[in-house]
């Protein structure tokens, strides 16, 4: 299905929501607009997704998703508004440009090459700048060099389990990411939440992961029997713990990444033998 949209003028690299032409927005905000399809008639564009050209050149790509407000009337009680010109918000894509665009109408042809990876780093003093996050661009690197990536985008948190279940809710449901690697947090700490928070969200678990992980670290030190990590599903996107520390991220994923593409087509419906 192509996608006609109304473009606002953007540079490269510049990132903007998409709300349906005709929406009152604050005047302040930039954003593009769909002119057709209606937004509920839209396929389903997770992030990664590219909106290419009439030459299959890719243009705009899907960072994200984000609520919006939407104001009705605002000029309140004084000019005739009552609570009935009050809109709901709008939860809108939201598309980075992959190069400069000019203002006025485009048609657009959604693509996806690739799985899209989502890295969450769990850790207080990271958190607050007082650690370099070695792990996180790790599990990054690590994936990219194994499986096409369409879009990798690394998260930050403290050891706080209110925090980490919100964000992998959203990145999951919302967002609509393939794979989603944390790190850190998987021992014994009074501070390590991780796996009972993932476990809690899981609609389904993966213990060949977490015992193929376990299986390739225990082979380096004794100390990984305490690891408590967690693989699994949520909607279409597959969500692995990791360790907290460089080298072990590499060697956690090297025991899973074999697996992973065909886990993830079968996961989003591939109707393929699993032996073909």
């Amino acid at each position: 299905m192509n996608i006609l949209m109304h473009i606002h003028a953007c540079q490269r690299g510049q990132c903007l929501p998409l709300l349906p032409v005709g929406v009152p927005v604050d005047e302040y905000l930039a954003r593009h607009g769909l002119m057709a399809p209606e937004q509920w008639a839209l396929p389903a564009l997770t992030v990664g997704t590219t909106l290419c050209g009439a030459c299959g050149t890719p243009l705009l790509k899907v960072t994200g998703r984000a609520w919006l407000a939407v104001p009705g009337c605002l000029g309140g009680a004084a000019h005739g508004c009552g609570i009935g010109a009050a809109r709901h918000s709008a939860h809108s894509l939201m598309l980075t440009a992959l190069t400069d665009l000019p203002e006025g109408p485009l048609e657009l042809t959604p693509r996806k090459n690739g799985h899209s990876l989502a890295w969450i780093t769990l850790s207080d003093k990271g958190s607050r700048g007082m650690r370099e996050d070695l792990s996180g661009p790790a599990i990054a690197e690590t994936i990219a060099a194994a499986m096409p990536l369409c879009h990798s985008q690394g998260f930050m948190l403290p050891d706080e389990a209110a925090q980490l279940r919100a964000l992998l809710t959203e990145l999951a449901l919302s967002h609509g990411y393939d794979l989603i690697c944390t790190t850190g947090g998987t021992g014994l700490s009074p501070r390590d939440i991780t796996p009972q928070v993932t476990e809690a969200l899981l609609d389904a678990s993966l213990p060949g992961f977490t015992q193929a992980m376990l299986a390739a670290s225990m082979a380096k030190t004794p100390h990984a029997v305490i690891s408590r990590a967690a693989a699994g599903t949520l909607g279409q996107s597959i969500i692995i713990n990791l360790p907290g520390s460089r080298k072990a991220v590499v060697e956690n994923l090297a025991a899973v990444l074999p697996a992973l593409p065909h886990a993830l087509n079968k996961l989003q419906g591939d109707p393929g033998d699993c032996g073909d």
